[in-house]
């Protein structure tokens, strides 16, 4: 469910009419909700009210990648959320937005030993270590200081998650995580460095999940494994089961499950672990409580289906041209009978196209569109390819809406480069 709805033929996000917020931002822009994220966020944790996870209760995590802006995490941090992060600089954002230290998980294949060593500083609650090598370089970088790491290995369970390549993390041919087999011994070697202390396991297999069985297949191995870590010495006190449930992005499709059959299944496959559980929701949380809000620049005629040129474009909504997403297209004021139509931005490659043949609302020039379900892995992966300048993000909260990252200018585009000496002058 969103909060995007018509009102006397008007999308509305929340109390607010998206055409108010095009007259005055303009477009491309991007569009939150505030009701929508809270209501999913409300929505995961009740799912997992009957879990066993100790006497703290399970660790909701969110996932930054996939929406980092500061008014979402905020949102999110007091909502009672944590944080999980793979970068440095999300820390820090997620530090600066609210989130408590010891509720943030650091994740990630390539942790430098510069980010380690923020992260030991901060106090964050664990390190999700995706390889020995990484183990022995925290080892070194907590000695250094004089401190000590929480750690957990991801574990790869080679469990096909079913989903686009591009997303699957979970085979033994990704990259992330140590195989299953050789997690006894990496954690025995783990157990022997200073300056690391093992208190948990993790896994995550992917992204955009639409069936339960490949992640309650990978539950169960890691619960086999657990029995073991313990029966071998180790303290085994966290399970991060990671992220990864999907959202409805194509009507035509079968809804991805609930977060309520979700958590029913983890309460299942999770019994008698006796370890606290830490869940990684990205795209479930803030998927759809976004729109990428763009204007019609001109419809051109095509050899079977006009051409809908929008002025969004490939470097403000990745996922079509990187995943070949689907989108739902809706027309902010719909205009009558459904066309079929080709959705395209101005950017100069043929990748830049959103839909080809789509059914959609009629559009003219000028008319406004939306395309829905980009509040994850949207605005995120923007870039200023064909010189286009980063599009600005709102926030909605009932009738109130706010700019919470201003559109940026071409003079803060290209300002900060450099001519090299010898270009200077005559």
């Amino acid at each position: 469910m969103d909060h995007f709805l018509y009102r006397d033929g008007v999308m509305h996000a929340e109390d607010v009419p998206l055409t108010l917020i095009a007259e005055a931002v303009g477009t491309p822009t991007y569009v939150y909700s505030t009701a929508t994220i809270e209501r999913h966020a409300r929505v995961f944790k009740e799912a997992l009210a009957d879990v066993e996870s100790g006497p703290d209760g399970p660790l909701v995590a969110y996932a930054v990648k996939a929406n980092p802006n500061a008014a979402v995490l905020a949102t999110l941090a007091r909502l009672g959320l944590g944080a999980d992060v793979v970068s440095g600089g999300e820390l820090v954002r997620a530090r600066r937005a609210g989130i408590a230290a010891e509720k943030i998980i650091f994740s990630g294949v390539g942790k430098t030993a510069d980010e380690m060593a923020l992260a030991l500083r901060e106090g964050i609650g664990q390190f999700n270590l995706e390889s020995e090598e990484e183990a022995e370089t925290l080892s070194a970088v907590a000695t250094s200081l004089g401190m000590e790491a929480r750690v957990a290995f991801r574990i790869n369970p080679d469990v096909d998650a079913g989903t686009h390549a591009k997303i699957s993390t979970g085979k033994s041919e990704n990259k992330f995580g140590i195989p299953y087999a050789g997690a006894i011994a990496a954690y025995a070697r783990a157990a022997e460095r200073p300056g690391v202390r093992v208190q948990g396991i993790a896994v995550h297999i992917g992204s955009q999940l639409t069936d339960l069985t490949p992640l309650e297949a990978a539950f169960g191995r890691i619960g086999a494994l657990i029995a073991e870590l313990r029966a071998a010495g180790h303290a085994i006190a966290t399970a991060d089961l990671g992220g990864g449930l999907g959202v409805p992005y194509d009507p035509s499709q079968p809804a991805p499950p609930p977060p309520a059959l979700y958590g029913a299944m983890v309460a299942k496959a999770t019994k008698g672990w006796n370890a606290r559980l830490i869940f990684e929701p990205g795209r479930v949380i803030i998927g759809n409580a976004g729109v990428l809000l763009t204007r019609v620049i001109r419809v051109k005629p095509g050899a079977a289906n006009p051409f809908v040129i929008v002025d969004a474009a490939m470097n403000d909504l990745m996922r079509p041209a990187l995943y070949d997403a689907w989108h739902d297209i809706r027309a902010i004021v719909p205009r009558g009978p459904r066309v079929a139509a080709n959705v395209v931005g101005p950017v100069c490659e043929t990748g830049d196209t959103f839909a080809m043949g789509r059914a959609m609302d009629r559009v003219e020039a000028g008319d406004l569109v939306a395309f829905m379900t980009a509040g994850a892995y949207a605005a995120t992966m923007a870039s200023t390819y064909n010189s286009r300048p980063l599009t600005p993000e709102i926030v909605v909260n009932g009738a109130d809406w706010s700019v919470v990252r201003p559109r940026q200018s071409l003079e803060q585009l290209i300002g900060e480069e450099r001519l090299p000496n010898w270009l200077q002058g005559d």
